[in-house]
C-alpha cells in the first residue's frame, strides 16, 4: 500500500529506484524482452516465482540464465532488461540470432498477478497499456511478466528486495543490470523504454516537430546548437545519455530558434508546470547541465502519490520537507500558495512535498512522523542520508516566513532532529513487563545498578504477538529480582537517538555500569533461553550490539499484503523477525 512507502522507505527501506551509472543503449534493430517478476516478503525472506509470457510483438526469446527451465542458453548475445520488485528482465537480441519460444519455468502466454500485491495489480494495466502502445507503433520491444513465487534464487541473485522493481539488462551481461527509474505508467514505461533502446537525443528538424515534443511530454529538453559538433553539443548529448526519464532533442535550424526567441547556443528546459521553461545558465558542461536538469524538472511542490513516489525517491535530493493537509480544507489554496513560495528558493536543496492527510493510504506516513489526522496541517522535514532524520518546527504556523526560517536553520546546522515519545503511563512499571517510552528509556534502560531487557516491538508484527506470552512469563519469573528489569517499548511510536531498531520484534539487553553498554540478543527465543541469557550476565546468547546488518531490508511496498497470521516461510520453516 501506498501507506508504507514514507513510512517504511523512510526507515531505511524505500529507494523505489536506484539509478546506477550510466548505461549503453542497445541499436534500435535489437529487439526486447520485458519481464515482470512478483516477489513476496514472507517474514524477511524472498519467495519468488518466475514465468513468462508470450511476446507482445514480434522479436527473439531472451535468455532466461541459470534459472529456467528450458533451452535457452545458446543466446549469448542479447540485452536485457529486468524489472524488480516484480523482478524484470528486459532482454534485447540482435537481429542475426534465431527465434526460439520464451519461456520461463515452462510457462508463456501468462498475465498472472501476486494475489496479495496492491501495486503489482495496479501496475498489471498500465504495464498490459504500455505493450500495446509498443505494438502499435511496430516497436521491436517486448514486455512479458514473471509471478514471482517459487524462483527464489533469482530473486535473490538480483537482490530483488520489494515488487515490484525493473532491471535493465544489456548485452548478455548479468552481473550490473540498469535498474527502471521512471514512473509506473503507461507513457512512463514506454518513454523509459525508448530512452534506453533510441538514440540518447533526437535530431529536431522543424518547428513542428519541436511542439509535438513539448507538448506531449511533462517536461523535454531542448539543445539548440548551430554545430551539432560542437564541444558544447557533445557535453549536451554525454549529458542524455545519463538521463532516462526526460526526453533531450536538439536542433540547429533558425526557425525553431525563432520560434522559442533563442538567439544563441544554450539549453532550454520546457515543462508544463511552474514557470513553463528554463534557461540553461552557466558553463556547458555535463555535470552542470545534470545539475540543472535534476533542479528544475520536478515542481516545486509535488504530491505524494504512487506515480510520483519513483521521483521522490528515486533522485539525488535527499531532504525533504512535508506538509499534511487535507485538501478539503477551507485554506487549503492559501496553504498550498505559502508553501509554494517558500519553496522557491531551496530548488535543489530541499523536495518539498504535499500529502493529502485526508487519503487513507497516506495514514501509515503520518503515523511515522507521529501524526494524527486532527493534527493537520503540519510540517515536518525528514533527511534520508544513512540513518535517517525527523525534524519538527517550533511553531505550527504555516506560513511562508516561518517555512522558510525553519529551512535555513536546517540547512545551517542549527536544528534538534525530532524524536517521537507517548507519554508516560501512569501504571508503566505496574506489571512485571515495564513499559518503557521515548521520555523515560534513558532513565530506566541506562540506570546504572539495573540489568534491563528491552524487546522493541510493532503493535501490528506477528511475531512479537507470538513473543508476547514468553516475555510476560520472563517478567513474571524476575519481578522480585534486585537488579532486573524485563522491559518492553512500542517502536512505532517512540524513537531513541542511542538505539536503531531495523526489525521487530528487536531484543536488547542494557548492563548494569557506567559505561552505557548495549547486547543484543540473538539466542533462542524461549523462556529457558531468556532466562540463561540474564543468569549469565548477557554472556549466554548476546553479542555485542551491531547495525543488524545481518536483517533484511524491505522496499516500501513488501509489507503490502503480508499477514499477520503467517508465521512460517514457504519451505516451512518460521522467520523470528517482521521487517520495518
Amino acid at each position: 500500500m501506498l501507506c508504507n512507502m514514507y513510512n517504511v522507505m523512510l526507515l531505511r527501506l524505500f529507494l523505489l529506484a536506484v539509478v546506477s551509472g550510466v548505461s549503453c543503449r542497445p541499436d534500435r534493430s535489437c529487439a526486447v524482452t520485458f519481464v515482470r517478476i512478483f516477489t513476496h516478503f514472507h517474514y524477511s525472506r524472498v519467495v519468488c516465482a518466475c514465468f513468462t509470457a508470450r511476446a507482445y510483438v514480434s522479436s527473439p526469446p531472451w535468455h532466461a540464465g541459470p534459472h529456467a527451465r528450458t533451452n535457452t542458453r545458446t543466446h549469448t548475445r542479447h540485452h536485457t532488461l529486468v524489472v524488480d520488485c516484480c523482478l524484470a528482465h528486459i532482454l534485447i537480441r540482435q537481429p542475426s540470432e534465431p527465434l526460439t519460444e520464451m519461456a520461463v519455468g515452462g510457462i508463456s502466454q501468462s498475465a498472472r498477478d501476486a494475489p496479495w500485491c496492491g501495486h503489482c495489480k495496479a501496475l498489471g494495466p498500465e504495464f498490459a497499456k504500455a505493450a500495446g502502445v509498443l505494438k502499435a507503433e511496430g516497436s521491436a520491444v517486448r514486455l512479458g511478466k514473471v509471478d514471482a513465487t517459487e524462483e527464489t534464487e533469482l530473486a535473490q541473485e538480483y537482490g530483488v528486495r520489494g515488487y515490484p522493481t525493473i532491471k535493465y539488462f544489456k548485452g548478455g551481461e548479468k552481473a550490473s543490470p540498469k535498474e527502471y527509474s521512471a514512473g509506473r505508467q503507461a507513457d512512463d514505461i514506454v518513454a523509459w523504454l525508448k530512452k534506453r533502446t533510441g538514440p540518447a537525443v533526437v535530431t529536431l528538424t522543424t518547428v513542428s516537430e519541436a511542439e509535438a515534443l513539448i507538448a506531449d511530454n511533462e517536461v523535454a529538453v531542448i539543445g539548440f546548437f548551430k554545430d551539432a559538433d560542437s564541444t558544447g553539443a557533445k557535453d549536451y548529448e554525454k549529458a542524455a545519455e545519463t538521463t532516462d526519464d526526460i526526453p533531450f532533442a536538439v536542433t540547429s535550424d533558425d526557425a525553431i530558434f525563432s520560434k522559442f526567441e533563442v538567439s544563441k547556443d544554450g539549453v532550454v528546459l520546457f515543462k508544463k508546470f511552474d514557470e513553463g521553461r528554463n534557461t540553461f545558465d552557466g558553463e556547458l558542461t555535463k555535470e552542470n547541465l545534470l545539475a540543472f536538469v535534476k533542479t528544475n524538472q520536478l515542481p516545486l511542490v509535488i504530491e505524494f502519490t504512487e506515480q510520483t513516489a519513483p521521483k521522490i525517491f528515486g533522485g539525488e535530493i535527499k531532504s525533504h520537507i512535508l506538509m499534511f493537509l487535507p485538501k478539503t480544507a477551507s485554506d487549503f489554496q492559501d496553504k498550498m500558495d505559502q508553501f509554494k513560495k517558500a519553496a522557491e528558493g531551496f530548488k535543489g536543496q530541499i523536495l518539498y512535498i504535499f500529502i493529502d492527510s485526508d487519503v487513507d493510504d497516506n495514514q501509515r506516513i503520518l503515523e511515522f512522523f507521529g501524526l494524527k489526522k486532527e493534527e493537520c496541517p503540519a510540517i515536518r522535514l525528514i533527511t534520508l542520508e544513512d540513518e535517517m532524520t525527523k525534524y519538527k518546527p517550533q511553531s505550527d504556523a504555516i506560513t511562508s516566513e516561518a517555512i522558510i526560517s525553519f529551512c535555513k536553520q536546517f540547512i545551517d546546522g542549527k536544528l534538534k532532529p525530532h524524536l517521537m515519545s507517548q507519554d508516560i503511563p501512569e501504571d508503566w512499571d505496574k506489571n512485571p513487563v515495564k513499559i518503557l517510552v521515548g521520555k523515560n528509556f534513558e532513565e530506566i534502560a541506562f540506570n546504572p545498578s539495573k540489568n534491563v531487557f528491552v524487546e522493541f516491538y510493532a503493535p501490528w508484527c506477528g511475531h512479537c504477538k507470538q513473543l508476547t506470552p514468553i516475555w510476560e512469563k520472563l517478567g513474571e519469573k524476575f519481578v522480585d529480582s534486585a537488579d532486573i528489569i524485563v522491559a518492553k517499548m512500542d517502536s512505532t511510536a517512540n524513537e531513541i537517538d542511542s538505539v536503531k531498531v531495523h526489525s521487530f520484534p528487536t531484543l536488547k539487553f542494557f548492563p548494569a555500569g557506567e559505561d552505557r553498554t548495549v547486547i543484543d540478543y540473538n539466542g533462542e527465543r524461549t523462556l529457558e533461553g531468556f532466562t540463561k541469557f540474564l543468569e549469565s550476565g548477557g554472556k549466554d546468547g548476546g553479542a555485542p550490539a551491531g547495525d543488524d546488518d545481518d536483517d533484511e531490508d524491505l522496499d516500501p511496498e513488501d509489507l503490502d499484503g503480508v499477514d499477520e497470521g503467517q508465521g512460517t516461510d514457504s519451505d516451512g520453516e518460521g522467520d523470528e523477525h517482521d521487517e520495518l
